[in-house]
């Protein structure tokens, strides 16, 4: 446990130090390249919960990152057109304020997360993957067919969404808010983790009978996790809607469950800092290897096969050569 905190403050320093070395040799690439490591480890660190913690092998995540996404996309694009999104009965307008994007994204994934959890929930094993994908692919053809917004095409954002004090066109400045969210996120799973909610949705993943023995109600404690789950997943699908200011149908598809599941696997399953490490290593993979070859996957692939036959604790597991008991 020692060894894997310090492995997290070296991974907290490298999130520091990287994109403060890019500044100073002028590399705006570089700091973007770290904020979009930051937003989808946090996005993997929403997943993680519900999958590290409660054992809940979600294959569509990419419901609640893309619902994220298009609250984004919807709030700001009313905003730059200078159109309402509804006149009757109430008068409701766009708004390019990020603290109020980022306040509807995570409501309105919450929402889904638990219309999704609380009929997927009632399942189990693989039919709730096969639940779970079902509605992901459902929004995808969804935003696909909805030609207001773009339908295959997507939607494009003209100019970043404003937050007090900031500049977010700057590269580093928006890279400090992201980081600055990530850090509060991982604070709170953190303490979520390790409260009695935390401990009893552990256990009820180590022991489902032996939870329900001593009264605890097991579908609903996966349904409160599901839902922050859903929640955090929201918040990254609007952070890196607004990185890209750029929002398609793409956010839902089931590839995208498949990348938040690879950031975990490759870091950790129940580590905190896993999808950290995850992301990173995903990241640099594509960027590096995928400007030599479209076939980089299979060097993904392989290490990918390395971690969960080596090294089921991930690579952070891996690196603080002790595993949690239910790792992997």
């Amino acid at each position: 446990m020692i060894r894997e905190r310090y492995l997290n403050l070296i991974i907290l320093a490298g999130l520091v130090i990287v994109p403060a070395y890019a500044l100073m040799v002028d590399e705006p690439f570089t700091i973007t390249l770290a904020t979009k490591v930051v937003i989808l480890a946090l996005a993997g660190v929403g997943l993680n919960l519900a999958l590290g913690q409660g054992g809940l092998v979600s294959f569509g995540h990419a419901a609640y990152f893309g619902i994220g996404g298009y609250t984004m996309g919807i709030l700001a694009s009313h905003a730059q057109n200078y159109t309402p999104l509804m006149t009757s009965p109430f008068l409701i307008e766009g708004t390019n304020s990020m603290p109020v994007i980022w306040l509807v994204a995570v409501v309105v994934s919450a929402l889904l997360a638990l219309l999704i959890g609380a009929l997927s929930l009632r399942t189990s094993g693989v039919y709730f993957i096969m639940v779970t994908l079902a509605f992901g692919q459902m929004l995808y053809y969804f935003a696909i067919s909805w030609p207001a917004y773009g339908g295959e095409d997507g939607l494009s954002i003209y100019v970043r969404n404003q937050f007090p004090g900031v500049n977010t066109l700057v590269p580093i400045q928006f890279y400090g808010l992201c980081f600055a969210i990530l850090l509060i996120v991982l604070f709170l799973v953190d303490r979520l983790n390790k409260s009695p909610f935390g401990l009893a949705l552990d256990g009820a993943h180590q022991n489902e009978e032996r939870a329900l023995t001593v009264g605890i109600n097991v579908y609903r404690l996966r349904l409160v996790a599901f839902v922050i789950s859903g929640a955090i997943t929201g918040l990254a699908g609007a952070l890196f809607a607004d990185l890209n200011r750029f929002v398609s149908p793409v956010m839902f598809d089931w590839h995208t469950s498949g990348q938040i599941m690879i950031f975990i696997i490759l870091g950790g399953v129940a580590r905190l800092f896993g999808p950290i490490v995850g992301a990173a290593l995903y990241i640099l993979l594509e960027h590096f290897l995928g400007g030599l070859s479209e076939y980089w996957f299979i060097y993904l692939g392989a290490i990918l096969l390395f971690v969960v036959l080596f090294a089921k604790g991930g690579i952070v597991g891996g690196l603080s050569k002790k595993e949690m008991s239910h790792g992997g």
